[in-house]
């Protein structure tokens, strides 16, 4: 009786513990991607900043705030880009919308004149235009929320950088596993962020460039930009490209460039398209031995479910339940090979046998 209710009350406070992390979770679910940026940071920076620290003799505040103007710099080169790039642009549209989607009507109307065939109707052409405009206003709202969110994460790297040791030593002593499982975990975590989150934003990269030089020999304006907004969009898997050269390949066939667009759709969907799925095959594997289908619908769960962030978590996620399953037949003993050696020795029924 008495270790039944140490069950229960075992079983009440882990209960209590679950509830309190989802409560705390749910209130700051907007800065979860700050949160999981923090500890993506932490993971690439741990063994080299245990060096400087343990090794080397630096002072911890000194090597934690070595790593955050690093970091400020790698994200800081992107976001700069961005910034002179791309919001002259936002700027413009914002200054004169009706002249913007006046261009888009008639860029659209004079595609579908060319075709023959009027692949978009009025209405849905309206309809998208109207969900375009409405984005602009939005994509300002999430710039604002990723600057916040950059901060708490640069802000949390500093103290989990700090309370490094102490912190994993704690999470060690709480983890309910076999230590073998918890290296299992931790392995895993490791390869998984590591192929992620270095693999997919060099992938990124490489398309960008590649996408930018085919922009410029084709004569598309403004290649830098659109370059840039190819790599952005690289980080969509499948279709991120697309979103980009699509629209720029019809563009230039409106407007009477017709080698121009038949030869920039020919270099995006064989090189910059190809481009991606190498990368994936080789890259990604050589960093972590991780399947491209892992990453590709590991990215798309992520996306919906974290945000940015979830396209380092998402696969982390779904290897996640491969490495749960090892775990679980480790811990509780599930050996086929054992059952059935158990079942070889057991004497055969004869009951039959007269």
């Amino acid at each position: 009786m008495g270790d039944f209710n140490k069950r229960v009350k075992q079983t009440l406070l882990l209960l209590t513990i679950i509830a309190l992390i989802f409560t705390i979770f749910y209130a700051l679910r907007a800065f979860i991607p700050g949160i999981l940026g923090a500890i993506t940071l932490y993971i690439l920076s741990r063994a080299k900043y245990f060096q400087l620290v343990y090794s080397r003799k630096w002072k911890k505040g000194l090597a934690a705030f070595t790593y955050l103007f690093y970091y400020l710099l790698v994200l800081g080169i992107p976001v700069f880009m961005i910034v002179v790039l791309i919001s002259p642009r936002i700027d413009a549209i914002m200054d004169n919308p009706e002249a913007f989607i006046n261009n888009i009507k008639n860029t659209i109307a004079g595609l579908q004149q060319k075709v023959g065939y009027n692949f978009v109707s009025a209405n849905s052409t309206n309809s998208l235009i109207e969900r375009f405009s409405n984005f602009i206003p939005s994509l300002i709202n999430s710039t604002t929320n990723l600057l916040t969110n950059l901060v708490l994460m640069l802000f949390l790297l500093y103290y989990m950088l700090i309370n490094g040791s102490e912190m994993e030593r704690y999470l060690y002593k709480i983890t309910p596993l076999k230590d073998e499982n918890i290296q299992l975990l931790a392995s895993e975590t490791k390869k998984m962020i590591k192929a992620n989150a270095l693999g997919i934003p060099v992938i990124s990269t490489i398309q960008g460039i590649i996408a930018t030089i085919g922009y410029w020999i084709f004569g598309v304006e403004d290649y830098l930009m659109w370059g840039l907004l190819t790599g952005i969009f690289a980080f969509i898997p499948i279709i991120g490209t697309f979103i980009i050269w699509g629209p720029l390949v019809a563009y230039l066939y409106m407007s009477g460039s017709n080698w121009q667009a038949t030869g920039l759709l020919v270099y995006s969907a064989v090189v910059t398209g190809n481009v991606d799925y190498l990368a994936r095959m080789t890259l990604l594997r050589r960093i972590g031995d991780v399947h491209p289908v892992l990453t590709i619908v590991g990215v798309i769960v992520g996306l919906s479910l974290f945000g940015f962030i979830g396209l380092i978590f998402g696969p982390l996620l779904l290897s996640y339940i491969t490495v749960l399953f090892k775990i679980y037949v480790n811990e509780f003993g599930f050996d086929k090979e054992a059952n059935a050696s158990k079942e070889a020795e057991r004497p055969s029924d004869i009951s039959g046998e007269s």
